[in-house]
């Protein structure tokens, strides 16, 4: 059973996790890593959670604001020997859970087209694509989404 821990960007294993996932997508973005990289920074994040099975941190992802109302997810990750078990469903939840719990309204998010198992994720999850927000407006491999909270 995952064992979930809220916690902050200064744990270091969620550190260690999101340099697993910076690495992955290195390799899936490509030539547009560096573009993605820039808003992708962790030292800000106040709100992470950390999915451990058996004592081990396999899994996380993030919330911080965006704006009026609406958090932004960030930095999901799985760790690949722990794929397709529902791990991810779980951590979003979570997420999901602690950003009504703070009073927000809605979560979006941006992923890549290059990342069909993340959209489907999502989608899976109840969250439906939107126009481009921010700094990906434009930006034809970013695909954002968004879903409202339950009141």
């Amino acid at each position: 059973m995952l064992q979930l821990i809220r916690t902050d960007s200064g744990n270091p294993d969620f550190v260690s996790l999101v340099k697993l996932l910076d690495q992955d997508l290195a390799i899936r973005d490509g030539g547009d890593h560096t573009f993605y990289a820039q808003f992708n920074k962790i030292d800000l994040i106040k709100q992470a959670v950390v999915g451990y099975l058996d004592g081990r941190p396999v899994a996380c992802g993030a919330i911080k604001p965006f704006s009026e109302g609406q958090v932004e997810v960030k930095r999901m990750f799985v760790h690949p020997d722990y794929r397709g078990k529902g791990l991810a469903s779980e951590i979003l939840l979570e997420l999901e859970k602690w950003a009504g719990e703070l009073g927000y309204q809605a979560c979006v998010l941006e992923t890549g087209k290059r990342q069909p198992e993340a959209i489907a994720l999502y989608q899976k999850n109840g969250y439906a694509i939107t126009e481009n927000y921010g700094q990906y407006i434009g930006v034809d491999n970013s695909v954002c989404m968004r879903k409202d909270l339950p009141a």
